[in-house]
């Protein structure tokens, strides 16, 4: 069985599906992490490094066109915007009180979990 596909659309699936890994790992952070800040930082990391491989991988696939300039030029904006916003945001949390996860409270959930099994 020949493959039909050419390079430029196996390269553009690979960043694709490897930018959509990140988006997921970000999702599971946003889920699993105890805390905002901790959820931010992997929000705020993943997605910006996801959106990358992304665009990327749609650039490639478009090849040069108009729209793959705009997608470049969406990409850089969206680069700038959230490491900024995610930034912002714990920022704006501190100020206004929002408490920091200590291992401390780590080892008082553990303890309390320890007391509920047994």
């Amino acid at each position: 069985m020949i493959c039909d596909f050419t390079i430029r659309e196996i390269l553009a699936t690979i960043f694709v599906l490897g930018g959509s890994l990140f988006f997921v790992g970000s999702a599971i952070g946003m889920l699993r992490l105890p805390d905002f800040y901790t959820r931010i930082h992997a929000s705020g990391n993943s997605e910006t490094l996801g959106c990358m491989l992304s665009f990327i991988g749609l650039v490639i696939y478009e090849g040069l066109t108009i729209t793959a300039l705009k997608m470049v030029m969406i990409f850089t904006i969206v680069f700038l915007a959230n490491p900024i916003g995610s930034h912002i945001l714990s920022k704006a949390a501190y100020k206004s009180g929002h408490r920091v996860l200590t291992s401390k409270d780590l080892e008082k959930e553990e303890d309390e979990d320890a007391d509920i099994h047994h």
